[in-house]
């Protein structure tokens, strides 16, 4: 009789959603995991998101052949996965739920609702649009403006679907050029124009500090800059002092470093809405999430080929 193949996962509450089927025994990662009974006969690790702990035991898990996340983002797990292990991701899981908070946060920033909650808080009824007690950035409606979108894949093709009713006007820019879509290359031509820019980008050598002080001192007063990839994309230092200025607003779900420490200026920056990297964190998508990681253990158990693959190994043993 064959072993069931040995699965590994990060506790989480959706994770009843994972239904692989005869064949997949799944386990919560222990704690501690180093010097775990149970390393070397694990081929499929499903792993929380920056935890230490893992990487550093990756090495032991001498039978893993499929690291599955249950995110898009994996550059945290690229320079510790060994070379014989599969690398996959959870494209398409968190479209929705990522395009949903871009969307909020780009209606709350152009309607100025942060402005209007703090003057709730102060029992003042005053106007924060029309000018008379704030400076510039102006708020507005989204009718008419250009959007630009840079790192546009499956995410970015959920938030134009769901900012285009609002009348606006999308460009696309992406690392690889295609039919619709422009290079990088083309971003000092496109910023100038954009209101709102949204950032979708991975963390890799080509895009770290891509958006840099360069770029923003490109962008129109009043820019919304949205970032929702990563937080190194961005200089931080030079947005920080375009947003003191009043040049810029944004929006950042990423922060570089994350957690953002408690002493960072970002903190008490003007013109910015911050969250901590929740953009993709919603029950139906971590639902979503745990039945792609499902299917991609049984097909790890049938030799059958793998789905979102980011970097391959040797997965092909059948059970």
């Amino acid at each position: 009789m064959r072993d069931k193949l040995l699965v590994w996962a990060a506790e989480r509450p959706e994770r009843d959603a994972f239904q692989a089927g005869d064949g997949v025994e799944l386990a919560t990662i222990p704690r501690p995991v180093a010097g775990h009974e149970d390393l070397a006969r694990v081929e499929m690790l499903i792993p929380p998101f920056g935890s230490r702990a893992v990487l550093e035991a990756l090495p032991e898990m001498t039978s893993l052949r499929l690291v599955q996340t249950l995110e898009s983002g994996v550059d945290w797990l690229l320079p510790s996965v060994p070379d014989h292990v599969t690398l996959c991701n959870s494209k398409g899981a968190h479209d929705a739920a990522v395009a949903e908070w871009i969307v909020a946060v780009v209606l709350a920033m152009q309607r100025r609702l942060l402005d209007h909650l703090h003057a709730q808080r102060e029992r003042t009824w005053r106007d924060v649009v029309v000018g008379r007690e704030w400076q510039p950035p102006y708020s507005g409606d989204l009718e008419g403006a250009e959007v630009l979108i840079v790192g546009y894949g499956s995410i970015g093709e959920a938030t134009e679907k769901r900012l285009k009713p609002f009348g606006v006007a999308v460009s696309r820019v992406a690392r690889r050029e295609r039919p619709g879509v422009h290079p990088v290359s083309d971003l000092d031509r496109l910023i100038p124009g954009a209101d709102i820019v949204i950032l979708m980008l991975p963390l890799a050598p080509s895009t770290a500090g891509l958006i840099d002080a360069g770029l923003m001192s490109k962008m129109k007063p009043g820019t919304l800059l949205v970032n929702a990839g990563r937080g190194g994309v961005v200089d931080q230092s030079a947005l920080l002092e375009l947003l003191r200025e009043g040049r810029l607003r944004a929006a950042l779900d990423v922060t570089d470093p994350e957690p953002l420490p408690p002493d960072n200026p970002l903190w008490a920056a003007p013109n910015l809405l911050l969250t901590p990297h929740i953009a993709g964190d919603t029950p139906r998508r971590f639902r979503r999430s745990w039945r792609l990681a499902a299917e991609q253990a049984a097909r790890l158990r049938d030799g059958r080929l793998l789905e979102n693959v980011v970097l391959r190994g040797e997965c092909r043993r059948s059970y």
